[in-house]
């Protein structure tokens, strides 16, 4: 059987994986994708479930995967002020990505 030669580009200002990454790299966006999934999830609950995030971080990375489409942002004109955040269909897209990487860490890391 004959293998197919993978042929590898430099990375360039098209290269899809770079691409990936100015969306998804970091500490924290993969983490929170995660904890929102399939759910609508308000502000203080999604703080809670990422230990070590700072208020500031969390508001800053939610802003921009907001920005970038991934997660969707409803404030209520309430008083307190109720927000609730949900995975788009881009975000959701995502899940796939997240699944392989727990996965992997199930597998090799722990």
């Amino acid at each position: 059987m004959k293998k197919e030669k993978i042929n590898f580009h430099p990375s360039d200002e098209k290269c899809p994986v770079k691409a990936s990454l100015a969306l998804l790299g970091g500490k924290w966006p993969l983490i929170i994708l995660y904890q929102i999934n399939n759910q609508i999830i308000r502000y203080g609950e999604l703080k809670r479930s990422i230990p070590g995030i700072s208020e500031k971080m969390l508001i800053q990375e939610l802003k921009a995967l907001v920005n970038h489409d991934l997660v969707s942002k409803r404030a209520y004109p309430e008083i307190p002020p109720r927000v609730e955040y949900s995975l788009t269909q881009k975000g959701l897209n995502t899940l796939p990505i997240v699944a392989q990487l727990a996965l992997f860490g199930r597998e090799n890391l722990f």
